[in-house]
């Protein structure tokens, strides 16, 4: 018999999940999972004892993930993003396909270097900024926006640093930075890349062939737009060449870079020496910020008001709602329906965690989906290579199986949120009916890929 905490439980779920995915007034996610978060430990469903241990799983993730957003920032504020565009554009050579291959590993760059979430945020407006400038009718713009989406979301699968869940969830199964590269790289690399060249096809119709741009500079001498040439005694650039390097301090800009790649690299090179990747995280952010301000001679007051401190907030909240659904048994009452088809099988464990979390990602969200997928494994007992494999499938299902709605991940809401700020209205409709020809397609791929590489690498 169901008792009452249970059904309390659940409303509380419920309503918190629902609230945070719609958002009234523009309220920040972290109200709503704070709230809800509040009201089970005042209620006794979590008890104090365990606010501790939620707390050491969720901080460091938490502070890794804020410190590459403030290292993004840092990149934004000297003109890194603006400088991508233009690039993009000029290495496209006027080819709307080769465009479209730019702005999709673009975000899948970001994505690694970054996160998804982060990824959106500054990706998307790369993306309408070089469709504005292309001056493209709102049926082209769209191949370039939604698959550059699917792309930044899905490419935080292959390293477990690109995002806050995976982070969470790493010390609990007992994988570190390296392992799970090992095992998950490969796997995910071939689902995103069948998505992204399902997503070509589908909107192969929509992709102008050719484009011309239209971004003009003023000059006081006559420009080719297509070629570089002499005129009245200069050399002149191409105009995208030219926009891009204006306002920039290339010493400055090249040094940045060098530590972001240095701070991620570390992340992999030292995480394993017992090194936490929170400190890592903090000293290449410190840096950054220590290096615009000795260089550009500005504060920090841009990137301390930018930051999305709450970030901490709101995956302490998730975890604590997460955990309160663990003590009132409903994931014991799915250990007990799954332990026995998925122990000791690792297709059974990659293809049946896949799709339940991304069946519950699609219905709650990615981040609480694959915290109580990540406490479901670990409550089975299973060995620990089946634990791995399952636990990846989890991801997998969180990162790419949960993009079958626009409420599976924040980064998705985050998008359309971005694109209705700057005109353009995606529907869930045009949304769904995209995706439901890619994705599932790219998760089976992923988790037989998974199964297979994992049959290899373990064995």
């Amino acid at each position: 018999m169901i008792d009452t905490e249970f059904i309390f439980m659940l409303i509380i779920f419920l309503m918190t999940v629902l609230f945070v995915m719609w958002r009234p007034f523009g309220m920040n996610e972290a109200v709503p999972s704070l709230i809800g978060a509040f009201v089970i430990i005042l209620i006794g469903i979590v008890p104090f004892s365990d606010i501790f241990e939620i707390l050491r799983i969720v901080s460091g993730a938490s502070i890794t993930i804020l410190s590459t957003i403030v290292m993004s920032l840092v990149l934004e504020s000297i003109g890194f993003f603006r400088w991508a565009a233009y690039n993009i554009l000029n290495k496209a050579n006027d080819s709307g396909i080769t465009l479209y291959w730019y702005t999709n590993l673009l975000c899948f760059t970001m994505t690694l270097f970054m996160n998804n979430d982060g990824s959106i945020l500054i990706t998307t407006p790369i993306i309408f900024h070089i469709v504005t400038i292309l001056k493209l009718k709102r049926h082209q713009k769209i191949p370039y926006l939604l698959s550059g989406a699917i792309t930044a979301t899905a490419s935080s699968a292959p390293i477990g640093v690109s995002n806050l869940a995976n982070l969470i969830a790493l010390k609990i199964v007992g994988l570190d930075l390296n392992a799970y590269a090992k095992l998950m790289f490969v796997p995910s690399m071939i689902g995103i890349f069948v998505i992204s060249v399902l997503l070509f096809f589908y909107f192969k119709q929509d992709i102008p062939k050719k484009f011309k741009v239209y971004h003009h500079i003023s000059t006081p001498f006559s420009i080719d737009y297509q070629t570089n040439r002499k005129s009245s005694g200069y050399t002149v650039q191409h105009p995208l060449v030219h926009a891009s390097q204006q306002g920039i301090d290339w010493s400055l800009f090249r040094l940045c870079i060098a530590i972001v790649v240095l701070v991620r690299g570390s992340l992999f090179a030292l995480s394993p020496l017992g090194i936490p990747m929170e400190l890592i995280g903090i000293i290449g952010a410190a840096a950054l910020i220590y290096i615009r301000r000795h260089k550009k001679r500005t504060g920090v007051l841009d990137i301390v008001m930018k930051t999305p401190w709450h970030i901490f907030v709101f995956a302490f909240s998730m975890y604590v709602i997460v955990y309160g659904l663990r003590n009132i048994g409903l994931t014991s009452i799915l250990v007990e329906m799954l332990r026995d088809t998925v122990s000791g099988n690792l297709l059974h464990a990659s293809l049946i965690m896949g799709v339940i979390i991304s069946v519950m990602s699609n219905l709650f969200n990615n981040l609480p989906s694959v915290m109580m997928g990540t406490l479901i494994i670990v409550d089975m007992g299973l060995d620990h290579q089946t634990m791995q494999v399952a636990y990846l499938a989890n991801v997998i299902g969180s990162d790419i199986g949960a993009l079958l709605t626009p409420m599976g991940t924040l980064a998705t809401l985050i998008w359309m949120y971005i694109l209705r700020k700057n005109g353009i209205y995606i529907s869930w409709g045009l949304y769904i009916k995209t995706v439901l020809m890619v994705i599932p397609i790219g998760l089976l791929v992923s988790l037989l890929s998974l199964y297979l590489w994992a049959q290899w690498v373990i064995f």
